[in-house]
């Protein structure tokens, strides 16, 4: 056995999959710039004599244990052998459900994966991130009656990041852009009024965010996209149509953080009344 503790193995010993300790082990290690240490996972160990034989040979390797076992009787067997054949060993979770366990004056269930369980809610949100993505920018507009929540405004008005956000919160989005002088899809006119949320921006304000994003391309900042006119025009014609569809919540997204204006639009679909009688929300 080698007296340089670099060369030795770190075995990681959980009776899930082992990749929550597997994260916080190679979290740890990275503080430590010069040691290059081999790392060997035992997931699934639900048993004592699989736990007593890995620890054996970890000390026959003067490996460093890190467990990560959630049955409270293999925690203690864990550490019994590890006192036994004096091996350093650490629990990343052990100490962590103890403590949870006096704080919250309740037992954990200690059940092994339920950290990795997948349930309806996480199909829910993955199958809603596929769908935003899929609709992004008015892409496929025969699906936008399917979406929970449609987007309607002109570009820069924080249609995409505002759809993935809301995404990642379970809603099927679906953004449409306006463009100067070009009709939105008909299916637009199709999908439920409630579910259809306007965006609109200060002038000046599109005009700083699309002069930013010109010079981000390398593109020249002459073009109409970044022209007070042009963009004047664009806004008037998105309103012409928002005053088409006057049950549109309208919100100012100006200076407003995708996070506030994504509230805005939950609080509103979920009836708590954020959004009143008035035409446009952006003062709320």
């Amino acid at each position: 056995m080698s007296d340089n503790p670099g060369e030795r193995p770190l075995f990681i010993v959980s009776d899930s999959t082992g990749d929550t300790a597997t994260r916080v082990t190679r979290a740890a290690l990275r503080q430590f710039e010069h040691a290059k240490v081999p790392v060997q996972v035992f997931p699934n160990v639900s048993d004592r004599a699989t736990l007593e034989r890995i620890l054996k040979q970890a000390a026959l390797q003067g490996a460093f244990v890190v467990t990560s076992l959630v049955s409270a009787e293999q925690r203690a067997f864990a550490h019994e052998l590890a006192k036994a054949y004096r091996i350093l060993q650490v629990d990343v979770i052990g100490s962590l459900l103890t403590g949870l366990s006096g704080w919250l004056g309740e037992e954990p269930q200690n059940l092994p994966g339920l950290l990795h369980k997948t349930d309806a809610e996480y199909f829910k949100r993955i199958e809603a991130v596929e769908f935003t993505v899929k609709l992004d920018d008015g892409k496929d507009p025969r699906m936008l009656t399917q979406a929970d929540i449609v987007l309607v405004g002109v570009s820069r008005t924080s249609k995409t990041p505002l759809s993935v956000f809301l995404a990642y919160k379970g809603y099927k989005v679906a953004n449409v852009p306006i463009v100067l002088d070009h009709d939105p899809p008909r299916e637009l006119w199709s999908v439920e009024h409630k579910r259809v949320f306007a965006l609109t921006i200060d002038p000046e304000s599109l005009q700083h965010i699309r002069r930013q994003r010109l010079r981000t391309m390398r593109l020249r900042e002459g073009s109409s996209y970044g022209d007070l006119g042009y963009i004047l025009a664009e806004l008037e014609y998105a309103e012409q149509i928002f005053r088409r569809n006057r049950q549109w919540p309208v919100i100012n997204v100006t200076r407003r953080a995708v996070e506030e204006t994504a509230q805005i639009i939950i609080s509103h679909l979920t009836g708590e009344g954020v959004i009143s009688d008035r035409r446009e929300v952006g003062q709320l």
